[in-house]
């Protein structure tokens, strides 16, 4: 703890000089209780990951035709710069400013999309979503979007580069 040790100085003076030393090893102590206390009451969490379902890898692929995915039967997610996403139903053809529509990534509102598609979708069990980061989108949403796709339990979707025909339609809605 703290010692006090005096001294007495010949001469003249019959004054005491006293000089004080602390002792530090209590405090050593103190510092290691305090990192055990802290390391066993932290908790080490597993980080939340996403389970994407790929297909296992063949080792003997036979090329199949895959047929084209009827624009009824699917839904296209657009994620744009600003947190802003747009979705649609319309073939090449059929796009323009007024098809191309906006949401929000509020959770209630992309799922509510998703399952009016899934609801109007002729074949259900072929109804895919499709989603198409442009290169101004951020991580994030494509996180909520994926999100929003398992929270609606739809395990057929797919991601992709947007098509040049509708990165015309969403610049001329951007700018």
């Amino acid at each position: 703890m703290a010692e006090i040790i005096a001294q007495e100085k010949q001469g003249v003076s019959k004054q005491r000089k006293k000089m004080i030393r602390v002792d530090m090893t209590p405090m050593v102590d103190l510092g290691f209780l305090l990192i055990t206390f802290f390391m066993f009451t932290t908790n080490f969490t597993k980080p939340n990951v996403m389970d994407l379902g790929l297909p296992a890898k063949d080792p003997n692929p036979i090329p199949q035709p895959t047929p084209p995915i009827d624009v009824n039967n699917q839904i296209t997610f657009i994620l744009g710069k600003d947190n802003r996403v747009f979705y649609h139903q319309k073939t090449k053809e059929d796009l323009d400013k007024s098809n191309l529509k906006e949401t929000d990534f509020s959770g209630i509102n992309i799922t509510k999309i998703i399952s009016e598609a899934y609801n109007n979708a002729p074949n259900k069990e072929n109804f895919t979503i499709i989603i198409e980061p442009t290169d101004d989108a951020n991580y994030k949403n494509f996180v909520d979007i994926l999100d929003n796709i398992a929270i609606s339990k739809k395990e057929r979707y797919g991601v992709t580069d947007i098509k040049p025909w509708e990165k015309k339609v969403y610049d001329e809605l951007t700018q």
